[in-house]
C-alpha cells in the first residue's frame, strides 16, 4: 500500500502522540507527502489522545483521519470510539493488557498485543506505545525496520539518546508479539 491513514489512540501519557511522531518522521526521511494531527482533551495526563497521521506518495488533502487503513489502540474508550471507523481491508493493533474486548469485525486483521503487560516486565516501562508500534509494523509492513529505526532517532531529542536502546527492544518485541 503506497498510502496510509492512521489513527493513534489512547490515555494522555501513554504517548500516543509521541508514537505518531515517530510514524511521521519515518515517512519524512523517506521522501513521502506527511501530516500529523494531534488531539488531546484538557486533562492531558489521563485524558484522552489521539492523532492521525497521512503518509502518502501524493500531496495529503485532509490531515483528517476518518477511516484509517490502521488503527492504534491504547484503552477501552478509544477502541469503542475508533474500532468501527477502521477502513474495510484494515488493520487494528490493540493493547490486549488494557482492553479486553475483543474486535467484532471480520473485514479487519487485528493484532492482539499485551503491550502495557509486556513494557513492565521486560523492564521497558513507559514503552508501551513503541511496543505497539512494533506491532504495526509486523501487522501492516508500512514501511521498513531501518526506516522506523531512523524516525525513532529523528524523534527521540538529543537529552534522552540514552533511551534508544530501549526503544529499539521494544520495537523489535512489538514485532514479536503481534
Amino acid at each position: 500500500m503506497s498510502s496510509w491513514n492512521f489513527v493513534f489512540a489512547g490515555f494522555g501519557g501513554q504517548g500516543i502522540l509521541f508514537t505518531g511522531k515517530v510514524v511521521a518522521y519515518t515517512g519524512m526521511l523517506e521522501g513521502r507527502e506527511v501530516s500529523w494531527l494531534p488531539s488531546y482533551g484538557p486533562e492531558m495526563r489521563g485524558g484522552t489522545a489521539n492523532c492521525s497521521v497521512c503518509l502518502s506518495e501524493e500531496p495529503v488533502a485532509s490531515p483528517l483521519v476518518l477511516e484509517p487503513n490502521a488503527l492504534v489502540v491504547m484503552n477501552n474508550p478509544s477502541f469503542e470510539k475508533f474500532i468501527g471507523t477502521v477502513a474495510p481491508g484494515g488493520f487494528a493493533v490493540i493493547d490486549s493488557s488494557l482492553i479486553t474486548a475483543k474486535c467484532q469485525r471480520d473485514d479487519i486483521t487485528c493484532g492482539y498485543i499485551p503491550a502495557t503487560r509486556l513494557s513492565q516486565e521486560r523492564e521497558l516501562q513507559g514503552l508501551a506505545n513503541i511496543i505497539m508500534l512494533g506491532g504495526l509494523l509486523k501487522l501492516t509492513g508500512f514501511t521498513t525496520l531501518e526506516a522506523l529505526e531512523k524516525g525513532l532517532e529523528k524523534s527521540v531529542p538529543a537529552s534522552k539518546r540514552h533511551l534508544m536502546e530501549p526503544n529499539l527492544r521494544a520495537v523489535r518485541l512489538g514485532m514479536e508479539s503481534v
